[in-house]
C-alpha cells in the first residue's frame, strides 16, 4: 500500500519511515509471543501501511492485496505450517473487491482449522482521511466520478460489518507513529473469550480531546488536581506520591466504589448482548495525573471480574505535562 495510509509523526514524515528509536522498550509480553495470526482491516488512508511495517518489526509475515480466492488456501498453509507461520498478518480491505467475502472466508478457513486471528480495524475521521489523500496526490480505490468525500462514505458503508466484528478499533486520526505503534502493541493477543469481553482501559486529557472509540467516558476532574502541587507537578499518575495524593481524597474513593457498583452490573450485560469488546476511558484536564491513578487502580479490579483480558494504555503520556 502506499503512503496515503501512513499517521504523520511528530515532524511531518510518513510514519511508515522505519525508526530505530521507536522499536525500544517493545516489552509487551502478547507482542512477543509466538503463534499469533492477525486480520489487519480498516478504511484506505487509516494507517494499514504504517501498521503492517510495525508488525513486520515484530517479525510477522504481511501478506497484503492477496487476491480474495487465495485467501482460504493462505488458511490451510497457515495450519499445516505452524513454525514457518507462526506470526503472520493479513490484510484484507476495500481492494479485495468484495471485502465482507473474502474477510468471511478467510476467518471461517483459519477458525475451521482451530486459529483464532485476531482482527484490526483503523480508521479516521474524514477531513483526516481527505487531508492524507490530498497530501499524498493518490487516488482512492473507490474514487472515480464521485469525489472523494463521496468515496470515504461508500467505504465506511461497504466496511461497517468487520469494523463490528473486529477485536481491536483505532481512530487514528491524532496518532504519531509511536502512539499507533503502542496502541498496536498494547492489544496484540488481547482477545475477549468465547463468552466474554475484551476490555481496553484509557486514561486521556480532556484538553486533547475524547477518545473516539471509547465506549464508556467518565470525567475526573472533580478530583483535586496534583498539578498544583509544585513537587507533584512533574510526576505522573504511575509513581506512589501521586498515587497516594489521589487515593488520599476521599471522593475517588468514592468514586470507584461507584465506577466498580456500575461495571460489576453492566459488563455482564454487555456480554449477554454480545459485545465482544468495550473500551473505557477515564479523563482528567492534561492526562497526566489522577486518570493514570484510577485507570491503574481499576485495571486490577477488572481482570479480577474474569470476564475477559484487560489492556491499559495512557494516552497523554508522551505529552507536555499538565495535569
Amino acid at each position: 500500500m502506499d503512503d496515503e495510509d501512513a499517521p504523520r509523526s511528530r515532524d511531518g514524515d510518513p510514519a511508515g519511515r522505519s525508526d530505530p528509536a521507536l522499536d525500544q522498550g517493545v516489552t509487551d509480553r502478547d507482542a512477543t509471543d509466538a503463534g499469533h495470526v492477525v486480520i489487519l482491516s480498516g478504511l484506505s488512508g487509516g494507517g494499514k501501511t504504517a501498521a503492517g511495517k510495525l508488525f513486520e518489526d515484530l517479525g510477522y509475515t504481511v501478506v497484503d492485496n492477496l487476491p480474495g480466492e487465495l485467501l482460504p488456501e493462505l488458511a490451510e498453509l497457515v495450519s499445516e505450517e505452524p513454525e514457518r507461520f507462526a506470526r503472520i498478518a493479513i490484510v484484507i480491505d476495500i481492494r479485495a473487491g468484495d471485502p465482507l467475502l473474502a474477510f468471511a472466508a478467510v476467518r471461517g478457513a483459519l477458525e475451521g482449522r482451530g486459529i483464532r486471528p485476531q482482527v484490526f480495524f483503523l480508521e479516521a475521521r474524514d477531513d483526516v482521511l481527505i487531508r492524507r489523500f490530498s497530501e499524498t496526490r493518490h487516488r482512492h480505490p473507490l474514487e472515480a466520478d464521485r469525489g472523494i468525500a463521496a468515496s470515504i462514505g461508500e467505504e465506511r458503508r461497504i466496511l461497517d460489518p468487520i469494523r463490528s466484528e473486529a477485536d481491536v478499533v483505532l481512530d487514528t486520526s491524532d496518532f504519531a507513529l509511536r502512539e499507533l505503534r503502542e496502541r498496536l502493541f498494547a492489544r496484540l493477543g488481547v482477545q475477549a473469550p468465547a463468552h466474554g469481553i475484551g476490555i481496553q482501559l484509557m486514561s486521556f486529557g480532556f484538553k486533547f480531546g475524547v477518545p473516539l472509540e471509547a465506549d464508556l467516558v467518565f470525567d475526573v476532574r472533580f478530583i483535586t488536581n496534583p498539578y498544583y502541587i509544585e513537587e507533584l507537578r512533574p510526576l505522573t499518575g504511575l509513581t506512589g506520591e501521586v498515587r497516594e495524593y489521589v487515593l488520599g481524597q476521599p471522593v475517588a474513593g468514592q468514586f470507584l466504589e461507584w465506577l466498580r457498583a456500575f461495571l460489576a452490573f453492566a459488563l455482564p450485560a454487555y456480554v449477554s448482548e454480545g459485545k465482544a469488546r468495550l473500551t473505557i476511558a477515564v479523563g482528567c484536564t492534561g492526562g497526566q495525573h489522577r486518570s493514570i491513578v484510577l485507570t491503574e487502580e481499576l485495571a486490577p479490579w477488572l481482570r479480577e471480574l474474569g470476564l475477559g483480558p484487560v489492556a491499559v494504555f495512557h494516552r497523554e503520556l508522551d505529552r507536555q505535562r499538565s495535569g
